[in-house]
């Protein structure tokens, strides 16, 4: 694993068709066992993983012995919910022998783009990984309509990345990594091992959706390159078909990389700086030198506060001389906010009726 050492946190995205057996419709349990592997020497290494893995609908549709006919929506849905219980106890067991705790996360593209929601789903996924626990994220396809669906684990899986500040995203795939063509259908296309901007060349390169086997395609993961690019997250496309995939990536096989020129926390900050300010909240001295020094803005540091703005929208922060300071991420909507202005944190339940974030502004959602 010493080719991977530099990232801190990573995150794997598998496909059904790895993790299920077509015929069978059984979970390959030792290609899964082989990934546990490689997840328990991440996690030796300090290193946090998420996992976004396909799989439910198929274990279900097995179960409920549907046909290999196009489902309906309704029958997706149903074969997701039987599904999930199976795809869930067998990420259980397969890391569970190994030490490693885990937690089933449903998501859909609402989860990302209400910014309330979005936030929630954030300090989750965050707060399961400072307890050592290894989220296993999917789609709520038990939920999810045309609407709200992101179609593919390559688009959800950058958006985790992008959501948790993940440096390095791995497509676990049915090819080696991106061609300047299909190569199943172009004889001449030629393998890019490096990709440090994508090109409109790459873009028509990769071809429409339903370009691979997997669902998304070729399309979808150079889309979800973009994402994580732009997120300040590496991307890699590689062959995952192979025993301890995450071990051969390490050694050097045939890969691509998407190489970005941002950090995730620079990406972070640029991305809150770009946001149009929604109020303004007055500080005190106190609060302002812990800023100053790292730390979240409390509450009790609150001298007063303006505009109209709801959870996870972005605020100004300024001192008492309306010098500004910074910009952040609120954690409350300004009926919450006003209420407990000034008053310490042991104090907000009591004042709003409910257990509240502890900062108005955590340190990680803010640029000074």
């Amino acid at each position: 694993m010493a080719a991977l050492t530099s990232y801190k946190r990573i995150i794997i995205k598998i496909g059904s068709a790895l993790l299920v057996d077509a015929s069978s419709g059984n979970i390959r349990t030792d290609w899964l066992r082989g990934l546990a592997a490689d997840v328990a020497k991440l996690k030796s290494l300090g290193q946090d993983v998420i996992l976004v893995s396909s799989g439910s609908i198929a274990l279900g549709r097995s179960v409920l012995k549907l046909s290999d006919d196009v489902l309906s929506l309704e029958e997706s849905q149903a074969s997701a919910a039987v599904g999930q219980i199976r795809l869930a106890q067998a990420y259980e067991a397969a890391l569970g022998t190994l030490g490693i705790k885990t937690a089933q996360i449903l998501l859909t593209l609402e989860d990302s783009s209400d910014r309330r929601r979005y936030l929630n789903s954030r300090r989750t996924m965050t707060a399961l990984l400072g307890l050592d626990v290894v989220p296993i994220v999917n789609e709520n396809d038990t939920v999810a309509t045309d609407e709200i669906r992101f179609g593919d684990n390559d688009r959800l899986a950058s958006q985790v990345a992008s959501m948790v500040e993940g440096d390095l995203l791995i497509l676990l795939s049915d090819v080696d990594g991106l061609y300047t063509g299909d190569p199943r259908i172009d004889k001449t296309a030629q393998h890019i091992p490096i990709i440090e901007k994508i090109t409109p060349e790459m873009e028509f390169g990769a071809g429409g959706t339903g370009s691979l086997s997997s669902k998304g395609g070729m399309k979808t993961k150079v889309m979800a390159a973009k994402t994580a690019m732009s997120a300040g997250c590496e991307m890699v496309i590689m062959e995952g078909d192979i025993n301890r995939p995450i071990s051969v990536l390490a050694s050097g096989v045939k890969s691509s990389w998407f190489k970005s020129s941002n950090t995730p926390k620079l990406a972070r900050k640029i991305w809150i700086s770009g946001m149009k300010p929604k109020g303004i909240i007055v500080i005190d001295e106190g609060a302002e030198i812990a800023l100053r020094v790292g730390k979240s803005l409390l509450s009790v540091g609150v001298k007063s506060i303006n505009g109209t703005f709801d959870r996870g929208d972005m605020v100004c922060i300024q001192n008492e001389m309306q010098k500004e300071l910074g910009k952040g991420l609120v954690s409350y909507d300004i009926r919450e906010a006003k209420l407990i202005s000034g008053k310490k944190t042991k104090d907000i339940a009591s004042i709003l009726g409910y257990e509240g974030r502890g900062a108005l502004i955590h340190r990680d959602d803010m640029v000074l």
